[in-house]
């Protein structure tokens, strides 16, 4: 197991102001609200509290939004980089996370206006730039949907403007 070069960052909960110290998602692609229960090197859950005002939901699908498939396994992924931006402590370096492969996907559950999915991500093996993940979106405690992916870190070298 690789370790990180510097200790884990001493959080068990990120709150907004802290995941957007994290990673550089912003509205309308920031897809978490909170990310608890983080352990390093193990996994955390995120919060997404979704909303009838998202910009997807008008065109998908109008008489009946739901939440699409693929921005439940990037609410994952967000979920796992926070925990991975802890773990590395990569506080105020803006850590992107590039997918490197999405493996065993599946959709059980609609998610809709109104629910709150968990996004439930334990790491698989951890790794200096190559992480794998296995993630679960639970709503009332039905699983949703559920992956296993694999994912690049790397620390922005972009600066805010």
């Amino acid at each position: 197991m690789s370790q990180p070069e510097r200790a884990p960052a001493p959080y068990t909960i990120a709150d907004l102001a802290l995941i957007k110290r994290i990673i550089p998602h912003r509205y309308p692609f920031l897809m978490i609200d909170r990310v608890q229960d983080i352990v390093p090197f193990e996994g955390g859950v995120g919060i997404k509290c979704v909303t009838s005002n998202e910009p997807h939901f008008p065109g998908h699908f109008p008489d009946q939004p739901v939440m699409p498939g693929v921005l439940l396994v990037e609410a994952m992924a967000q979920t796992a980089a926070v925990v991975v931006g802890i773990t590395c402590n990569y506080i105020d370096e803006k850590l992107l996370t590039y997918f490197m492969g999405v493996d065993n996907c599946k959709f059980r559950r609609m998610v809709q206006p109104g629910d709150v999915a968990e996004l439930h991500v334990k790491v698989k093996r951890p790794g200096g730039k190559i992480w794998k993940f296995t993630g679960e979106v639970k709503v009332d405690g039905q699983v949703c949907a559920s992956a296993e992916f694999t994912a690049m870190m790397a620390v922005s070298d972009a600066t805010d403007a």
